[in-house]
């Protein structure tokens, strides 16, 4: 990634366009918390159960993600008993955002709230395949295939989802002059 390429770099994801390019992580349809996060390793704490993130649906994933990387999924990813670690394991396992035909709705919540970014993009499971290179560009939800060159535009976030975001998550949110605004404006 070179400074004038437009991509932004990891560790500078909240102060500049949210646009990432990762390896692409696909998994399918009613992906549940349960799966994303086994229960026998929620409570050893996030080093141990970031070892432990979707194996059960793809035992390689733990072992060999990537920072930066792009996990794709089907239809109602983050299903079941709506865990709030779910979206913060796959965050410290360095996965930079999540592309889904569809999310369910809490872990929807979830993830901006911890500044991991998500793209509602139905037709998305038919374009890409494990290993394949994405540029993702949260903002205007543009998602392309780098290496079959195939482009989809799913739905990016707005309002204060992307303030969410480009703040880090709601904590960090709430710590700006805009998130106190945000609380006041609320407060009355």
């Amino acid at each position: 990634m070179g400074a004038d390429d437009g991509i932004v770099p990891w560790s500078e994801r909240r102060f500049s366009r949210m646009v990432f390019e990762g390896n692409c992580w696909k998994f399918g349809d009613n992906i549940p918390t349960d799966m994303i996060t086994p229960t026998a390793y929620v409570m050893r704490g996030m080093p141990e159960l970031v070892k432990h993130v979707l194996e059960n649906a793809n035992p390689d994933f733990p072992k060999n993600v990537q920072k930066g990387d792009i996990i794709v999924a089907g239809k109602n990813f983050g299903c079941s008993s709506g865990r709030a670690i779910a979206p913060k394991a796959i965050k410290a396992c360095g996965v930079a955002a999540i592309v889904a035909e569809f999310f369910s709705r809490t872990f929807y919540r979830n993830g901006p709230e911890i500044g991991l970014p998500l793209i509602e993009a139905p037709g998305i499971a038919a374009l890409v395949e494990t290993g394949h290179r994405l540029r993702i560009d949260i903002e205007t939800g543009l998602i392309e295939d780098l290496t079959t060159g195939q482009q989809i535009r799913g739905q990016g976030p707005s309002g204060m989802q992307l303030e969410m975001l480009r703040a880090g998550g709601l904590i960090p949110l709430l710590k700006t002059e805009a998130g106190r605004k945000m609380l006041d404006a609320a407060a009355q």
